[in-house]
């Protein structure tokens, strides 16, 4: 089975964030709690984590602003 990754809503007034760096690479090996992005909004930087272990494929670039709920990878 496998997991969608989207961008979140971090804050209530968020509609888009930017993707500001994968942390890890197309088709490594993650663990759930592993730092796999970087989120950039208006306010702040989060370091977002992986919600489930597996591999990790990228479906969006970094560098790129994206509406929350959008799909940018996915753990399978």
């Amino acid at each position: 089975m496998s997991t969608t990754l989207t961008i979140p809503k971090l804050e209530m007034s968020m509609s888009e964030g930017t993707l500001a760096e994968w942390k890890a690479e197309d088709g490594a090996e993650v663990k759930e709690g592993d730092v796999i992005y970087i989120l950039e909004t208006n306010k702040t930087s989060r370091d977002i984590e992986a919600p489930a272990s597996g591999k990790l494929v990228h479906k969006a670039p970094a560098g790129e602003t994206y509406d929350v709920g959008t799909e940018i990878g996915e753990i399978v």
